[in-house]
């Protein structure tokens, strides 16, 4: 119990920890970037390695994968295009004056966040620099990008004839800004944070932007006006990692938690427990919440009530990133591997569960039904309809 034998397969081929794990849109392939300078990429199909990228002069921060080509960025200043087929280094995009730690690859665009204090925006075609992001007053740490047609309606939408872009960033200087694409210049600088800025995510349509800061806090903020919405203040150590589903915001802490708040009112609903430190990462699927944590585990809950389902254990050090597909798990974590885990099982029976809660849902109209339903839905237990607590898998 909790060797690496209980994961379906462990990757073992990064001669140093692996800091970030991309899977490409089509879902055949998973990208790897690691402290050995090195990237590699994977086949969801039979688990092996298919390419070796190499060509870095230090460390690979952040990769990301799409269908035919791939990114990487480094401590060396640079973030290098790749052949995903061939393995090739297509482009070298250079300017950056310290370690690129974020890229972004949105439309025609690839924006980068760097120690040097500057985001950019080159053209993934080619290895031009089409815009420098200048004002911050110390690293820009993490990237989001929206459209204004992704907040128009109709109306204003005829009005607004053109598209315009926006990069979002998050800084150590405790601001986020937000900045016009075309011409370079700050749209709007978002204060009320009073630490780093670790993490971005965005709700276009309703024109929410959600920031995790080092102060413990979230903040929303009306990403068209700069107004800030709301603050989120129950954690107890630096907000790490953010994800939204449904309006539902999940937020992962140094305080070896992560909480599930409505976004529309900034409720705190659910609290998931038991990492026995830092939640580096976290990702919803199907009903489940996935962690990775500093205390080298990954977790499944039950999203609703927050029981605890199975505990992943083999790495050796934190979990840097984690992905789902087609149920299964994949880990990569600073002890250098890669491990893949079956969670068909866990998946199918929270399947079952939802159907039978959507069931139960329908047929009830009574007031205390519709009571114990809500009560559920916020998490006020942990049980099972029977009364029994769901057992804890150990993998």
């Amino acid at each position: 119990m909790g060797s690496s034998g209980s994961a379906l397969k462990v990757c073992t081929d990064h001669q140093g920890g692996i800091n970030w794990l991309s899977l490409s849109p089509d879902g055949q392939h998973l990208l790897t970037g690691s402290e050995d300078g090195t990237a590699r990429l994977w086949s969801t199909a039979d688990s092996q390695c298919h390419g070796h990228f190499q060509g870095h002069e230090s460390y690979i921060t952040f990769c990301h994968l799409e269908n035919e080509v791939a990114f990487t960025c480094s401590a060396d200043h640079t973030i290098r295009k790749w052949d995903v087929m061939t393995g090739q280094c297509l482009a070298i995009y250079r300017g950056h004056t310290s370690i690129v730690n974020r890229i972004l690859v949105a439309k025609d665009y690839l924006f980068s966040g760097s120690y040097d204090r500057t985001a950019r925006c080159w053209s993934v075609n080619k290895e031009k620099q089409i815009q420098e992001f200048r004002g911050h007053r110390n690293c820009v740490l993490t990237l989001a990008h929206w459209s204004s047609k992704d907040v128009l309606d109709e109306l204003e939408e005829e009005q607004e004839k053109l598209s315009r872009d926006f990069l979002v960033t998050g800084s150590t200087d405790c601001t986020v800004k937000v900045w016009w694409v075309s011409s370079g210049r700050c749209y709007q600088t978002l204060l009320g944070h009073t630490g780093a800025v670790l993490c971005l995510t965005l709700d276009a349509p309703n024109r929410e932007l959600f920031s995790g800061s080092t102060d413990y806090t979230i903040r929303t903020w009306n990403i068209v006006t700069g107004e800030q919405l709301k603050v989120f203040k129950e954690h107890q150590g630096s907000v790490i990692c953010l994800e939204l589903v449904n309006r539902y915001l999940y937020s992962g802490s140094a305080d070896k938690t992560v909480k599930c708040w409505f976004a529309d009112t900034g409720e705190q609903v659910q609290t998931y427990k038991t990492h026995k430190h830092s939640v580096s990462t976290l990702k919803y699927h199907a009903g489940i919440l996935f962690t990775g944590s500093g205390d080298a585990c990954a977790r499944a809950f039950n999203s609703k009530t927050g029981v605890l389902q199975r505990i992943f254990q083999g790495h050796k050090f934190i979990i840097n990133c984690i992905q789902i597909h087609n149920e299964l798990l994949y880990t990569a974590s600073h002890d250098g591997t890669l491990r893949i885990w079956d969670v068909q099982r866990i998946c199918k029976r929270n399947k079952c569960r939802l159907k039978k809660e959507r069931s139960i849902q329908g047929k009830s109209s009574q007031k205390g039904s519709l009571s114990r339903l809500f009560n559920n839905r916020v998490g006020c237990t942990v049980q099972q309809e029977n009364g029994e607590l769901e057992p804890v898998e150990l993998m």
